[in-house]
């Protein structure tokens, strides 16, 4: 029997708000046992990140408090710590590494002094004695030329990159207890399963307990010994990894092991959480048994090319020297050739930095390109004129990939749905315009009356409906989809992927389909082009290249997806 280095005891977090007072977390019971990873799983507003934020002690106080429960380290009640004991233990003996690398790094300091610090502060090193050992970390984490990557300000580096550096941040201490929220959710497959090993690779070196949130419970599969499923702030169910894969029993638990895309075989539409949790019997429920999707044909006269991409380039300067001049020039996009149908969707992969996004945003002419031609219903739009090319945008629309930027704060919802409208001449008087922007909201799952609410009264997947709904205001035909779903739980991506089916099908809408998730192509797309460094290295049908891949570096991305089993039962 394993010593629990740290136990929660009927935890309760609560937060008032003048209205009402929310409770997080509910009486919550958890074991992390020594040198262990115990998953903490559960999509968002379940009470995980709450969970690990009591255990830092860093509960925003008002309008969060724990009002009952102990949180034990080593057998004391952190939750009766001063600030002064509490900053003791605070990234020395616990450490934490946060879901988004960008904002939890400082942009004006380089990487070097911030790790450099923690080891100042904590261990008592002389700056000179924390450079040596921070360099000695990066390279433990595997950043590449760490005695010059010390030097590089945050956005000099990779999203993966990033997330390395706070890995080697938290593990400058040799921390007994190391919880990770979230720490993989908007990585390339292959940089994930680069983060997954290292983690794993380090928790055994060092010995430390481990405590890992996800969502996604195929993240869960390849790095956890015991898994604790959170729903609405109710710990519903927990057990050994293999046993919560072999025989899961609680609806919700069942409910984030369908809704992810297969490799296998797609489902027409794929589960939802509510396809289990709201039914009172759900043994008849088998996800393998649903229709299967088979390959759409391509008809000429149905299907025609509506858009073709021809030698394409896009080329970014690289400046150097003393007075800024061009030195080189970087292949963002190089030479690129393929075709898109009407009614179907192509879905370009690849990892961060290949180009996809690029190409995305120089087809629409957001970027302006370097070389290449773009025919839109036979029109080389990228010769045409900028006015000419903003009446043409009402048919060619992009759904960004973060719904927090990309929606304006200080803007209604109606507003933001119906500005378009305005800026096209589309819908006639204000009221007409609510009038359609209701049913768009209606349309894409949301409720017409939400019009006057703003971006931050919803939640991540009802944010994205909110950009889909926009889109859809000018009537388009052709829309880029760029990573639309990288950010969103399972289940909530699982909702956007079916709605973005259902709309293709009503409006015989065409898509690219921007992502770093081959599960996810695979599942939407008719045709697939893998890209990597500016390049497409295979273009095929979806089943095709999965079933057959040709190049070596389609294999890599294949190779890295979760499994979605423990690896005693693969």
């Amino acid at each position: 029997m394993s010593e629990n280095i740290l136990s929660i005891r009927n935890l309760t977090i609560e937060f008032k708000t003048e209205d009402e007072t929310v409770v997080a977390v509910k009486k919550l019971n958890l074991d992390i046992p020594k040198g262990k990873t115990v998953g903490l799983v559960g999509e968002s507003g379940s009470g995980k990140s709450v969970t690990s934020l009591a255990i830092m002690g860093l509960i925003p106080s008002p309008p969060g408090s724990i009002s009952e429960g102990e949180i034990l380290f080593h057998g004391e009640d952190l939750t009766k710590m001063s600030q002064d004991q509490m900053r003791k233990i605070r990234g020395n003996r616990i450490a934490m590494i946060f879901q988004e690398p960008m904002t939890s790094l400082n942009p004006v300091y380089t990487v070097g002094n911030q790790i450099d610090e923690v080891l100042v502060l904590h261990q008592g090193n002389s700056k000179k004695e924390a450079r040596k050992r921070t360099i000695e970390l990066l390279d433990e984490v595997g950043i590449p030329d760490p005695s010059e990557s010390v030097n590089k300000y945050p956005h000099q580096m990779s999203g993966g990159q990033k997330q390395r550096v706070m890995i080697a941040m938290a593990m400058a201490c040799e921390p007994e207890l190391l919880i990770c929220d979230e720490p993989t959710t908007a990585l390339d497959v292959t940089i994930q399963k680069q983060v997954l090993e290292l983690m794993f690779e380090l928790q055994r070196k060092h010995g430390m307990s481990m405590l890992f949130i996800t969502h996604d419970l195929a993240v869960i599969a390849d790095i956890a010994d015991d898994v604790a499923v959170m729903y609405r702030g109710d710990l519903v169910e927990k057990n050994t990894t293999r046993k919560l894969f072999e025989d899961p029993k609680h609806p919700y638990t069942k409910g984030l092991l369908a809704c992810r895309p297969s490799l296998v075989e797609n489902p027409k539409r794929l589960m939802t959480v509510e396809d289990f949790v709201d039914v009172k019997d759900n043994k008849d429920i088998n996800p393998l048994k649903s229709e299967i999707k088979t390959q759409r044909p391509i008809d000429e006269e149905h299907n025609p090319v509506i858009l073709e991409i021809k030698n394409f380039k896009k080329y970014f300067p690289i400046k150097g020297g003393f007075f800024g001049k061009t030195v080189d020039q970087f292949k963002a996009v190089d030479d690129i050739n393929i075709k898109v149908r009407r009614g179907r969707t192509l879905g370009l992969v690849g990892e961060s930095g290949c180009g996809k996004t690029t190409l995305g945003r120089a087809v629409l002419r957001l970027i302006e390109p370097t070389a290449g031609e773009v025919f839109y219903h036979g029109q080389d739009i990228t010769k045409i004129s900028s006015e000419e090319m903003r009446l043409l945008r009402r048919k060619m629309q992009i759904i960004f990939q973060d719904p927090y930027s990309s929606l304006n704060p200080r803007m209604t919802v109606g507003d933001i749905i119906t500005e378009p409208m305005v800026i096209h001449g589309i819908g006639g008087t204000k009221k007409e315009r609510y009038v359609t922007a209701a049913d768009l909201l209606e349309k894409v799952g949301l409720k017409g009356d939400h019009l006057n609410r703003y971006p931050h009264e919803f939640s991540g997947g009802q944010r994205q409906r909110i950009c889909i709904a926009r889109a859809l205001g000018l009537q388009p035909e052709f829309i880029i989809c760029d990573e639309s779903v990288s950010a969103l739980d399972v289940s909530v991506q699982a909702q956007v992927l079916n709605l973005l089916q259902d709309l293709q099908d009503e409006f015989n809408l065409t898509y690219i389909f921007i992502s770093h998730d081959l599960s996810v192509v695979k599942y939407i797309s008719d045709e697939v082009c893998v890209m990597n460094q500016g390049k497409i290295v295979e273009y095929a049908t979806s089943d095709e290249i999965y079933k057959n891949p040709k190049h070596d570096y389609t294999k890599k991305l294949l190779g890295a997806i979760p499994k979605g089993v423990p690896k005693e039962l693969q």
